[in-house]
C-alpha cells in the first residue's frame, strides 16, 4: 500500500528533522528534499499529497538567498511555509509547536491518509527491492548491528538466497563482537555469511593517521574495497545492500547545511564504486529501524543492541590509532556495557561507550609512579540521533565501573565522564 506523502523542501531550516518526525507522528509519510528540487523530480515521487516550504538560519548560502523553483507553486500540490516569505503561500506556520494549523494542513487541505506504519514500509520497500534487485545477486555488509540486521531481514524476505552477507572483522570490533555475529546469524538464522578476517590490513592502512574524518574515509573506502574482492569470488553480484539511515545523510551534509562528518556509507565510498546500491533505510530514523526490527520479529537482543558506528573503535581510540589504546578502548568498553547490565541501564541508555585518547597524565599505579592514558565514558539518550542528552550515572555504579577499568585495563590510569549533550557535541566522542 502506497503511503501518501508531505514533502518539506529544506529552505534553510535547522530543524528540517523535527518537521519531518512530527508528521510522520501523525501517520503521514514525510520526506525531507533539497530546495532546488524540479518538477520532474517531485513528479517522480509517489503519492505526494502537499508541500511545506521549511525556512531558516540557513536560507543565505554564499551570499545569496535560496528559493524554490517558480514552477512548483503552478503545480497542483497545496504548499504552506514555515518561516519563508512567500506571498504564493495562502497560510504559513508562524513556528514548529503549531500543531493544529499543521494538522489542518495535512489532512483537511491536503487530503492525506493516516497510512504511515512499519507494515506498509515493508511491503513498499520489498516491492521496491524486487523491482530494482530483478534477478541479480545482492552483497550485504552485516555488522550485526540493528541497521544492517534490519536490512538483512528486509532483503531475505524480498530476494530470499539472492542475499550474500559479509561480516568483516577490521580489527575495531568490541569485544567477542565477531564470533556473535557468526554465532547468530551463521549457527541460529542459518544466513549465507561469509567470514572475512581483515584486521591486519585495515590497521596497517591506519597506521599513523590521526584524523577521524581521514579514518572514516580510509575504513570506508578499505570496507568497499575487501567486499569488491569477495564478489570476484561469487558471481552475479551486481548490488551493495547498506544500512544507511537518514541521520547518516543528515550529518554528511546537505545544499543548505555544513556537514557534521562523513559516514563510511555515504562520505567515504568511493566514486569507482562498480555496485549499484541498495539503501532500503535511507529515509528512516533510528527509532524507526527498531520498530521495523520488531515488526520482522527480530529478537530483541538484536532490535536493541548498542549503537556501534561503522569505523568501530577506529573512531574511539582518539589520534592514531596504537594497538595498546586500541586494547585499552575495547576492554574499558566490554567493563562499562557489562556493569551497565548488571545495573539495568543497558535497557534505560541509549548509547554508551568509552574512549581512549591520544596523551597521557600522570598517576599511580602499584605504588609507583604511572604514565598512561586515560578512559573516558560517554553515556547518552536520544530518540533520533539528531540531538542527545547526558545520562546521569549514579554514582555507585560509576565508581564500580573506574574501579574495574582501573585495576583490569593495562596502560590506563584515568576515569572521566563525559557531560557534553548533542550539540554542541556529537554522539561519537571524535
Amino acid at each position: 500500500m502506497k503511503q501518501d506523502m508531505i514533502v518539506v523542501l529544506d529552505l534553510g531550516s535547522t530543524e528540517n528533522t523535527v518537521l519531518a518526525r512530527r508528521i510522520r507522528d501523525l501517520g503521514v509519510y514525510s520526506e525531507i528534499h533539497p530546495h532546488d528540487i524540479t518538477v520532474e523530480e517531485l513528479k517522480a515521487l509517489d503519492n505526494v499529497k502537499g508541500i511545506i516550504l521549511n525556512g531558516g538560519e540557513n536560507r543565505v548560502v554564499d551570499g545569496r538567498a535560496v528559493e524554490v523553483r517558480p514552477e512548483l507553486y503552478d503545480l497542483d500540490y497545496p504548499v504552506i511555509s514555515v518561516d519563508y516569505p512567500s506571498s504564493k503561500c495562502e497560510t504559513q506556520l508562524k513556528e514548529l509547536p503549531d500543531e493544529e494549523t499543521l494538522k489542518k494542513f495535512v489532512f483537511d487541505t491536503c487530503g492525506a491518509k493516516a497510512n504511515w506504519n512499519m507494515k506498509n514500509f515493508i511491503e513498499d520497500q520489498v516491492e521496491l527491492i524486487r523491482r530494482q534487485v530483478g534477478d541479480g545477486k545482492v552483497l550485504l555488509a552485516l555488522s550485526g548491528g540493528v541497521d544492517s540486521s534490519v536490512v538483512a531481514a528486509l532483503l531475505i524476505k524480498a530476494i530470499g538466497q539472492q542475499l550474500v552477507c559479509v561480516h568483516v572483522n577490521h580489527g575495531l570490533m568490541r569485544k567477542n563482537e565477531s564470533e556473535s555475529v557468526v554465532q547468530v546469524f551463521r549457527d541460529q538464522l542459518h544466513a549465507n555469511l561469509i567470514y572475512v578476517d581483515a584486521s591486519e590490513r585495515f590497521l596497517g592502512k591506519l597506521e599513523n593517521v590521526s584524523d577521524p574524518e581521514q579514518k572514516r574515509k580510509i575504513i570506508g573506502g578499505e570496507f568497499i574495497r575487501v567486499f569488491e574482492e569477495e564478489a570476484r569470488k561469487l558471481e552475479g553480484i551486481e548490488f551493495l545492500g547498506q544500512g544507511t539511515i537518514y541521520p547518516d545523510i543528515i550529518e554528511s551534509g546537505t545544499k543548505t547545511a555544513k556537514m557534521v562528518k562523513s559516514h563510511h556509507n555515504v562520505g567515504g565510498l568511493p566514486k569507482d564504486l562498480k555496485f549499484k546500491l541498495v539503501e532500503p533505510l535511507k529515509q528512516l530514523f533510528k527509532d524507526e529501524v527498531r520498530a521495523c526490527g520488531v515488526e520482522f520479529g527480530l529478537p530483541h537482543s538484536m532490535v536493541y543492541r548498542q549503537p556501534f558506528p561503522g569505523p568501530g573503535l577506529g573512531v574511539r581510540c582518539l589520534g592514531a590509532i596504537t594497538r595498546d589504546r586500541l586494547e585499552a578502548v575495547r576492554e574499558s568498553d566490554a567493563i562499562l556495557r557489562e556493569e551497565f547490565e548488571k545495573a539495568g541501564l543497558d535497557k534505560k541508555v541509549w548509547q554508551y561507550f568509552t574512549v581512549v585518547p591520544n596523551f597521557k597524565s600522570v598517576g599511580v599505579k602499584n605504588n609507583a609512579r604511572s604514565f598512561d592514558y586515560m578512559v573516558i565514558i560517554r553515556a547518552i539518550n536520544t530518540i533520533d540521533a539528531m540531538s542527545a542528552t547526558i545520562e546521569r550515572v549514579d554514582w555507585d555504579v560509576l565508581q564500580k565501573v573506574t574501579d574495574r577499568i582501573l585495576a583490569e585495563v593495562d596502560n590506563v590510569n584515568r576515569v572521566c565522564y563525559d557531560m557534553s549533550p548533542k550539540p554542541p557535541a556529537t554522539i561519537e566522542f571524535e
